[in-house]
């Protein structure tokens, strides 16, 4: 469910996605994941967020993402997908909207959902059998999770909090992982 305008407070964390619309990807090639990625830290640089987690998969997205001022994050993505929407149809050719719906957006409200929200976003790629492991998606954040690399693209301090060794993360993660392959 879209959430209210009223939510959108600083402290807020929210799960946002959206897809592509008809056949379209949303990324072709690696350019275009890392010019989604780009677009994005700009913006993070004009509005105090934290990514929590993300993954780009090849015909949606996944960010969650936590507020930190009265700056509402929608309008940090609505910006960043702009851009990326207007690069998109200018390298491909084409013109119109790029995504099925406007941003969808849900309040995240407690720590046990955003935990969940973290494992599902970071297996997204094993669901979509895109992947083996989490660890061969380059394009989320899990790698930071793990502490295996580093950028903006992660709320370190939220982190550490849950997981201040960042093993007990992986563990967590493939405790379900491992629960669906069998």
């Amino acid at each position: 469910m879209r959430c209210t305008l009223e939510v959108f407070t600083k402290g807020s964390i929210f799960h946002i996605f959206n897809h592509v619309i008809d056949d379209y990807l949303l990324f072709y090639d690696d350019e275009d994941y890392n010019y989604f990625l780009i677009t994005l830290e700009k913006q993070l640089e004009k509005f105090p967020a934290d990514i929590i987690a993300y993954c780009l998969m090849p015909n949606h997205y996944h960010l969650l993402i936590k507020q930190n001022s009265d700056k509402k994050v929608y309008k940090m993505l609505n910006y960043a997908l702009i851009s990326y929407v207007r690069y998109f149809n200018k390298k491909y050719e084409r013109k119109g909207p790029l995504f099925q719906s406007k941003l969808q957006h849900k309040l995240v409200e407690d720590n046990n959902y955003l935990l969940q929200l973290c494992k599902y976003i970071h297996l997204n790629p094993v669901y979509a059998n895109l992947v083996n492991s989490p660890r061969e998606w380059y394009f989320s954040n899990y790698l930071e999770w793990l502490g295996e690399r580093n950028s903006v693209m992660v709320a370190k301090e939220l982190v550490n909090e849950f997981f201040p060794v960042s093993a007990d993360y992986e563990k967590y993660v493939n405790s379900l992982y491992n629960h669906i392959i069998k």
